[in-house]
């Protein structure tokens, strides 16, 4: 799809779409900030990206360096970032980075280095932390470097096992709350006690997989399709947006939403949310109370949603993994059940089974484990 910009927030417009030539994609998803506080500064950067990009395809870049410029590999750190498109948050993450190995060359930023960052700039955090904070920034820097070059990817380790667990315990701390994830018992109580727009909210997340930026995201119009029962769920992660058809309870609780404007957005109908909200902080403390009200554990957006869709496809019903991974927007089966799916009632399901192996060998072999007295 051609690039389209749209309004996120009161401030900043952001793209979407790729770039084309002759109806052949030429460009990877956009789905970022422009950092363009108007329309026409919007447009003025699609059009520049497009030129880039344009010129890229047509001539080739493959020498890693402009007709007077230094190769990519010769560019600082400090220099990489500056051609990066870097969102709000990792601009906020690739500050400190910058302060700290600015001035290096990638040829000689190694991989030791920048994990080396962790214990340096935030001594007290966790390695999730530091991968999140400092080794997924510097890798996207990098790459986005390499990708206008000769393409090749910077790959850096994360931190492993002992890694983490040596900083768990040196700050005290085992990181975030591990959460199980929602089902249909947690679903059925949390509405009983829930305001209707929050409990839609929750119905929607499980029964999609849809992220709660994605969600919130979605204009009542632009991406309701009653007539075809269908919801056009956002993009998220470089993936683009999907058609998913929902249950059918779930768009008559859709259609019964109230057209509503995030509070503080000019009330025009391109600002129109599906759920009037205009980011996460918005229902939270609705969320947390109907859970308190309704006498159930406190389960957060992406542990209600898309771990308890991935949860309950994959373990619970057990369907076909691709069908599942599908529908939920994931593009990698292994990451959904690794990163999404959770182990459920493991010591009563292993002893179940193995007591049926037990019984099914002893009526084979007419021997028992337990020997009569």
């Amino acid at each position: 799809m051609p690039l389209k910009i749209r309004k996120r927030g009161k401030k900043w417009w952001w793209v979407y779409g790729c770039i084309e030539y002759s109806g052949t994609k030429i460009s990877k998803y956009y789905q970022q900030s422009t950092r363009a506080s108007t329309e026409s500064g919007a447009w003025e950067w699609c059009r520049a990206e497009e030129k880039r990009v344009l010129n890229r395809h047509l001539n080739g870049d493959t020498a890693g360096e402009d007709e007077a410029g230094p190769k990519a590999s010769e560019i600082t750190f400090a220099e990489a970032v500056l051609r990066y498109p870097a969102k709000t948050k990792d601009a906020k993450y690739l500050i400190p980075i910058v302060e700290k190995i600015g001035s290096i060359q990638i040829k000689n930023l190694k991989p030791r280095m920048v994990r080396g960052l962790g214990p340096d700039i935030y001594p007290d955090a966790s390695t999730d932390t530091w991968t999140r904070q400092i080794i997924t920034p510097v890798r996207a820097v990098v790459n986005n470097l390499y990708d206008d070059s000769d393409g090749k990817a910077y790959r850096i380790r994360g931190y492993n096992n002992a890694e983490k667990a040596a900083q768990d315990e040196k700050r005290g701390s085992q990181g975030r709350p591990k959460y199980r994830p929602a089902d249909w018992e947690w679903l059925l109580r949390f509405r009983e006690k829930a305001p209707p727009k929050i409990g839609t909210l929750a119905f929607m997340m499980f029964a999609t997989g849809g992220r709660i930026s994605q969600t919130l995201e979605m204009h009542p119009q632009r991406d309701v399709n009653v007539g075809e029962g269908t919801i056009s769920m956002p993009g998220a992660k470089g993936h683009s947006s999907r058609s998913l058809k929902i249950p059918p309870e779930l768009m008559e609780e859709l259609c019964a939403l109230p057209l509503q404007h995030p509070r503080g957005w000019k009330r025009t109908p391109e600002n129109l949310r599906l759920f009037g909200y205009a980011g996460r902080s918005g229902p939270r403390k609705l969320w947390a109370k109907a859970c308190s009200d309704a006498g159930i554990r406190f389960i957060p957006f992406h542990a209600a949603g898309r771990h308890g869709f991935g949860q309950e496809m994959n373990v619970r019903q057990g369907i076909d993994a691709n069908a599942a991974a599908f529908f939920g927007g994931w593009a990698d089966i292994n990451l959904m059940r690794k990163a999404n799916t959770h182990a459920e009632d493991a010591e009563e399901k292993v002893n179940r089974a193995l007591r049926r192996g037990q019984k099914k060998a002893e009526r084979k072999t007419k021997l028992k484990l337990k020997k009569e007295g």
